[in-house]
């Protein structure tokens, strides 16, 4: 620290004009060396650094106007897509309306189609009951029909003696000659 305050010190007594020598305290010196360099460096550098600081400049202004650009585009491009995904949810939804309404006009159908179906089973069962019942009461009339028959054929034949059979053949042989004349 000694050696930093002697130099500052040591300026003060610089030798006056007109004497050229060498400095040998290299602290003193430095400081001197580096203001010149300082003072040449601005004088000269000035502009050197002034074109860097304005490339760098328009760089970065370039690149924040193509950043500004690259938004630009990218919240378009998001616009866009909001307006499709828009579009598709609408047309899903209709697509999703449209296939309930068609699920229930298909449902409805069936149902309908399944009732008339019923309704024709059930008219063909109760046309064949009706037919069923319908043999069934000729079949028992018949059976009737034939009992009766039977019965009358029975009471007639231990009724009937053979002279009682012989009238009666002979009564519908007249009857029969009769009828034969009054159609010739």
């Amino acid at each position: 620290m000694k050696n930093v305050t002697d130099s500052f010190v040591s300026l003060g007594h610089w030798p006056s004009a007109g004497s050229f020598g060498f400095n040998t305290d290299i602290l003193a010196t430095n400081l001197i060396n580096l203001s010149v360099v300082i003072g040449v460096l601005i004088f000269f550098g000035k502009g050197v650094l002034s074109d860097l600081l304005d490339n760098r400049k328009q760089r970065i202004l370039n690149t924040i106007r193509n950043s500004e650009e690259l938004r630009g585009g990218a919240i378009e491009q998001l616009e866009k897509a909001r307006a499709r995904l828009r579009k598709m949810e609408m047309e899903a939804d209709r697509y999703r309306v449209n296939g309930y309404s068609e699920i229930e006009r298909d449902k409805w159908n069936l149902i309908n189609s399944t009732s008339k179906t019923l309704e024709q089973l059930e008219n063909l069962n109760n046309e064949r009951i009706q037919f069923e019942q319908q043999r069934a009461i000729n079949q028992v009339r018949r059976q009737v029909f034939q009992q009766a028959l039977q019965g009358a054929l029975g009471t007639l034949n231990s009724c009937l003696n053979n002279e009682l059979h012989l009238r009666t053949i002979s009564a519908n042989i007249d009857m029969l000659v009769a009828m034969k004349e009054i159609t010739d």
